[in-house]
């Protein structure tokens, strides 16, 4: 009761001196701060016995805003405790640094203790005060608090508009982070100005809403490395600086009044120090003596590179052999892979930064890093996790280059981490909308075209439209994954001015950046029409991902002879090679059987496409079926060819089991809810119908045996290229043996070309003398 009477008192001063000490600098920035209702439009004044402090995001961050929160008071550095902090604390820090707000706060020194004082414990805030200071603690470095319970805190990405930084201890510290609006590449050269993606210009800073140009003065290739980097490219270049003087003369320029300071390793301007300050010119008009403004020119990767419209016709593919993201909905990020010994295998998230993020994105061709994801957050692998504890200087040419260690024996696919990089603004999203859709997440897909020499939208054909062109358009508009696609979107009223069809044949591979690099009509064919019947998506955050156990296959894989008679069923359900129908009821059929376990290693539980109002009943076992082929079942002989086949219906999606803490949702008891629960596994055992090939006319011999799970892709995935598991099949008049079992992308080119055998058809080759 007492500290209430002294926090209400406090604040009853700080109301009367409200108009007496209402700082300018104050007011322009906070004037576009988001209060909660009920709060006053106006920014709360500070008072002038409030300390003037500064803040800074600190320590092992895996975003550029957030981190350890540290306050400058008197000339020195500490750090916050977290007893009594709250999210109204963290709102009021955020938007001193120049965010819109917080996002969370996080207790107990997550991102690495700090060192020095511990200046604020106790913190209590309103959410409306313009500073750390303006709120109540204990006083200034008074704490029983040690480095173990510092506070971090997470802001939201945007930035307050009209921010300007508060300059007034400038003189009186060092190492004070940059604080700005925003950044960016203003082209200048003609050249450039048509161009995406954006590779060269003027780089400018927006403070209090005005972009202003960079004196070049003590510019350096280590701060264009950073920008170059923030904008999505791996590198930077020279230029021709005679161009540009001749261009900076011609024209007054409105100059930032500081210079930037960076390592060159920062993934983000924010991390950089703000350099000296530039001289001002009578009037107080910042001037750059003997300089111009800074340019950067940037190198792009290759998939990003001008003037290459071929190449965004085909899949995106990645520049690096050694290294690969995997379940990303987007282009640049994903669960990080590497190459290591024929294997790929995942990195574990101790000390996960955003540095070593960084190093993988470059490698990649992409720009720094934007976030390093820990956690599994992009879905967990399967296999071996090849590197533990990643440490990196942010020069390194490959991720292989950093400090690491091989002890994962700690570590499990929980702790998979994944990266999201910056990449290039190619304009793609402008290109394509959704309309007519309950939610921003789905609608009719209407894309803008040129059509007879006119850019108009219109819609797409809906013939042989699936889930792969709907992933793509869901990328294209960064809405996550396709859930599912629409071949009638007579429901969706969509623009009326945009009902004709534009775009016909659309066939995708699911990887492009975008609708238009897929394989279409050149001239447009679609008897159907467009209207209801045009091609529409829904789009979802998050995705399943399903995975063989290809060790499982291998140790339960044998061969029986099963008397006709008791495979009628199975005759009825096109579980048999044909022949089978001409085999007599005392007959036998032999069965290659194996059991398939199949784990959903996603980010959403994987569900059948259609409800329980559309299963099919089988009568002759007596059961539904969710989805009529789920998996296929196929070998080959050393040429590729396929010798026989076989297929299962899901008739039962289940959670057989799940990893420790993850509870079963779905049965399939008393027409139960199907599915796979993320976390969870589904078990065909090798002794139920259909769970065979039926190699009765199949002589002895090597043969491939492949498993393809979701093979019609009637199910959106995060990622389909790990559905397909193969084995090397013997095949003798007694016995089968499995063996070197693995997922299909799961090793090197090379092993996988050796395990093959062959390179196409090998009977059709010319024969050497």
């Amino acid at each position: 009761m007492e500290r209430f009477l002294d926090f209400t008192f406090n604040h009853c001063l700080f109301a009367l001196f409200l108009s007496a000490y209402l700082s300018p600098l104050s007011l322009a920035q906070y004037e576009h701060w988001p209060y909660q209702p009920g709060y006053s439009p106006s920014p709360p004044q500070q008072p002038g016995d409030v300390p003037k402090i500064q803040l800074r995001l600190a320590g092992n961050k895996r975003k550029h805003n957030e981190g350890r929160l540290e306050v400058l008071y008197n000339g020195e550095w500490g750090t916050v405790c977290d007893d009594d902090f709250s999210i109204h604390s963290a709102n009021v820090a955020c938007r001193q640094l120049g965010y819109v707000e917080a996002v969370s706060w996080i207790p107990s020194s997550k991102y690495g203790k700090g060192e020095g004082r511990i200046w604020l414990d106790n913190v209590y805030c309103t959410g409306k005060e313009t500073t750390l200071a303006m709120c109540t603690s204990n006083g200034w470095g008074v704490s029983d608090c040690k480095h173990t319970e510092d506070v971090g805190v997470v802001c939201s990405e945007r930035r307050i508009p009209g921010f300007k930084f508060d300059d007034s201890l400038l003189n009186q510290i060092e190492n004070i982070n940059i604080q700005v609006e925003d950044v960016r590449i203003q082209p200048v050269l003609g050249a450039f100005r048509k161009r995406l993606p954006v590779t060269e210009g003027y780089v400018e800073i927006k403070e209090g809403g005005v972009w202003k140009q960079i004196c070049d003065r003590n510019w350096t290739t280590k701060n264009a490395r950073v920008i170059c980097g923030t904008f999505g490219f791996p590198g930077e270049k020279k230029y021709n600086v005679n161009i540009y003087k001749t261009t900076a003369s011609q024209k007054k320029h409105r100059y930032w009044a500081y210079s930037i300071d960076c390592k060159g390793t920062e993934a983000h301007l924010s991390s950089c120090k703000l350099g000296n300050r530039i001289s001002t010119a009578t009037g107080g008009n910042i001037t750059c003596v003997n300089g111009m403004p800074a340019v950067v020119s940037c190198v792009p990767g290759r998939a990003f590179a001008p003037g290459s419209r071929t190449r965004f016709r085909k899949a995106f593919r990645q520049e690096h052999p050694l290294v690969r993201l995997k379940g990303g909905a987007k282009t640049g990020e994903g669960r990080v892979e590497v190459l290591m010994n024929g294997e790929w295998g995942t990195i574990c998230h101790d000390q996960w930064s955003l540095t070593a993020a960084s190093v993988i994105c470059r490698e990649l061709g992409f720009g720094s890093a934007q976030e390093a994801i820990s956690g599994a957050r992009l879905g967990q692998g399967m296999g071996l996790i090849h590197l533990n504890e990643v440490e990196c200087l942010g020069y390194e040419k490959s991720i292989t280059d950093c400090r690491f260690t091989t002890d994962t024996q700690r570590c499990s696919h929980e702790e998979d981490a994944s990266v999201r990089c910056n990449v290039p603004a190619m304009g793609f999203e402008n290109q394509i909308r959704l309309s007519g859709g309950r939610t921003p997440l789905e609608g009719r897909v209407e894309v803008l075209r040129n059509y007879n020499g006119t850019l108009k939208w219109g819609t797409i054909c809906s013939d042989n439209w699936g889930t792969l062109e709907a992933m793509v358009v869901c990328r294209q508009l960064n809405l996550g994954y396709a859930e599912h696609a629409f071949q009638e979107t007579w429901y969706w009223q969509g623009d009326g001015s945009a009902d004709q069809v534009v775009m016909s044949g659309v066939k995708c591979s699911g990887t492009e950046m975008a609708l238009s690099h897929c394989r279409h009509h050149t001239h447009v064919n679609c008897p159907k029409g467009g209207g209801p019947n045009a091609a529409g998506v829904s789009c979802t955050e998050a995705a399943a991902d399903l995975l063989i156990n290809a060790k499982e296959v291998e140790y339960t894989s044998y061969l029986e002879d099963r008397p006709m008679q008791m495979l009628q069923c199975a005759l009825e359900e096109n579980c048999l090679a044909s022949a089978a129908v001409n085999t007599s009821a005392s007959g036998f059929r032999r069965l290659l059987r194996f059991s398939s376990q199949i784990h959903n290693v996603g980010q959403a539980d994987f569900r059948p496409r259609h409800g329980r109002h559309a299963w099919i009943w089988h009568e002759c076992h007596r059961h539904y079926h969710s989805m009529e082929v789920f998996t296929h079942y196929d070998l080959l002989d050393l040429n590729g060819t396929k010798v026989a086949e076989g297929n299962k219906a899901s008739f039962c999606l289940e959670d057989s089991d799940c990893a420790p803490g993850i509870q079963r949702q779905y049965g399939c008891a008393n027409f139960g809810e199907q599915g796979i629960t993320v976390g969870c596994y589904d078990v065909y055992q090798h002794n139920i119908d259909c769970q065979w090939i039926d190699v009765t006319d199949v002589p002895p011999g090597e043969y491939i045996f492949m498993i393809h799970v979701n093979p019609q892709q009637d199910v959106a995935e995060s990622d389909y290229s790990n559905n397909l598991m193969k084995c090397q099949c013997r095949l003798s008049a007694q016995r089968a043996w499995m063996f070197n079992c693995h997922i299909a992308n799961s090793v090197s080119e090379a092993i996988e070309e050796q395990f093959n055998h062959f390179k196409g058809l090998m009977t059709n080759l010319v024969p050497t003398r």
